[in-house]
């Protein structure tokens, strides 16, 4: 037999997991059989359960997917060799996050992933931690700009985090239009205050203490 390569087998799964996405935006998560899915990829039983042992497994794929490539734009927005100014970094985030909606329907399935969360602990867990994965990146980049004494860090990044997740939810009820001049926004009210060093991201409660 031909050895299997590690390539193909990632090719496979993607295959798998973008058929699952497809079946699951077309019908809902909960109305979506393994068979739907099955028959959505043109593979047999055996060779999806190579990869997923149930439809929640799915579901957790493709929420790691959705956020990893959401906080890869993050990362390197708030570390990389041009680092950005928070409305910058937050315009950068929301512009990949409608690119993504009209290529996958990004939004609808994040919403969907939101909706399972609420009865799947594992899930919840695991989204709360890239939820503060994000929250450090955005917490970083609050220093600098000026805020109100009162304003910690945190609170600040608390703030993008919730603009980015209720730019999810327009584009999933209205369509990529929706809120399409955000992005600008986003780079209009938090501009650099002076131009930083790049550095790693430090965490928020770091930044409430070093004001």
């Amino acid at each position: 037999m031909p050895k299997v390569t590690e390539e193909y087998r990632e090719a496979r799964r993607a295959e798998i997991l973008a058929a699952a996405r497809r079946c699951f935006l077309r019908q809902g998560f909960q109305d979506t059989s393994m068979q739907d899915i099955l028959a959505e990829a043109g593979v047999s039983s055996g060779a999806v359960y190579n990869y997923f042992s149930s439809k929640e497994q799915m579901i957790v794929a493709i929420a790691e997917e959705n956020i990893g490539q959401v906080i890869s734009v993050l990362r390197e927005a708030a570390t990389g060799a041009h680092r950005s100014s928070p409305g910058a970094a937050l315009a950068h985030v929301l512009d990949e996050i409608r690119a993504k909606h009209i290529d996958n329907g990004f939004a609808a399935i994040t919403v969907m992933v939101w909706s399972e969360a609420l009865r799947n602990p594992a899930l919840a867990a695991q989204l709360t931690a890239l939820r503060d994965e994000m929250g450090a990146y955005y917490g970083g980049l609050a220093t600098d700009i000026r805020l109100p004494t009162a304003v910690p860090g945190e609170s600040f990044a608390t703030v993008l985090g919730s603009i980015s997740a209720g730019f999810i939810l327009q584009l999933a009820l209205f369509g990529p239009d929706a809120a399409e001049d955000l992005p600008a926004t986003a780079r209009a009210l938090w501009p650099a205050a002076k131009a930083r060093s790049v550095r790693s991201p430090v965490t928020t409660r770091s930044n409430t203490q070093t004001r």
